[in-house]
Formats: structure tokens, sequence, C-alpha cells
């Protein structure tokens, strides 16, 4: 049975509850699961694969997810690594291309290729967020048939050392 590890980065919760989603595909699939926020992550030695998950905020990667990726960069090229972003409030096409760019960049700064590759929908949560953003409209933009459908993808390729035998796949 392969050991994979689902981390996340978040500030109000939504990323955590999309990646706790994922581990539910993940664990249906077979898949043991350990589902840890990133800044309790310490070593990666146990896992036999990664699903690392942030938010997108003003352009920009989560600051733990980053964090993350520069402590445990070299264990992440030994090991099957997927990445998801929650990215912008609206699913038309070019704000995702926009925020999937903002999360390619992210990734090539910090010099690392994982697997898997995908941004969904965001969230903005009034009841969640700080003053002034209380004032906002709730929308939720994850697809979550969508994200059923990338987390069973990682699920049934996971955890073969993609990378090694085929190159990088993004899906």
């Amino acid at each position: 049975m392969s050991r994979t590890l689902v981390t996340y980065a978040t500030n109000y919760g939504t990323t955590e509850e999309t990646a706790s989603f994922i581990a539910a595909q993940l664990r249906d699939a077979g898949h043991e699961v350990e589902l840890v926020p990133a800044t309790r992550v310490t070593d990666l030695s146990s896992y036999d694969a990664v699903v690392l998950g942030g938010p997108l905020y003003m352009g920009r990667w989560h600051r733990e997810a980053r964090r993350f990726v520069r402590h445990h960069r070299s264990a992440l090229h030994d090991v099957p690594f997927a990445v998801f972003a929650l990215g912008p409030l609206s699913l038309d096409e070019e704000a995702m291309a926009g925020s999937r760019g903002q999360l390619d960049g992210a990734l090539a700064h910090l010099e690392i290729t994982p697997d898997f590759v995908t941004v969904f929908g965001g969230v903005a949560d009034p009841e969640r967020l700080p003053f002034p953003f209380k004032r906002m409209t709730k929308k939720d933009a994850r697809d979550w048939d969508a994200i059923h459908d990338w987390a069973e993808v990682v699920a049934h390729r996971l955890p073969y050392p993609v990378r090694a035998l085929a190159g990088s796949v993004h899906a």
C-alpha cells in the first residue's frame, strides 16, 4: 500500500477542506493517507508520494506552501509530487489561465517541477475573512467534480515515479 502525504497551506480553511476531499479520494483508491498542515511537516522520508495545496493570494502562492517546497526540495525530487492551488473566484478561461501562470511562475522560482499541477477555483467567504473583506460577496468557485477527477487521476498514477519514467506530466 502506498503511503501518501496530503499537506496544505491555508489562512481561512478552504484549502484544508479541498485537501481533505483529495485525501478522501486517495484513500478510496487504496492509498494510506496522512493529512497534515504544511507547517507541521518535518520529514518526508516515510512517504511514497506528496500532494501539496495552497491558495493564490494577490498573485502569489501561499507563503507556507513556498516555504514547504524550499525546506523539502531535495526530498520532493525523489518522490512523486502533486501540487494544487485555489485561485480565481471565476472559472472563466482567462482567470484560470492567469492563476495557472502565477502558480507555474512560483514553482519555476522554487526550482521544482511536480508530476501533477492544477488550479481550482477559489473561495471568498466573508465570515472567515478579516475587515475590510467582511463586506465581500460570498463566492465559492471550486468545481468539486473537477477536484474529484484530478484526485482520481493522481490516485491512480501515484506512487509511480512519473518524472523518472516519462518526464513531467501536468494533469
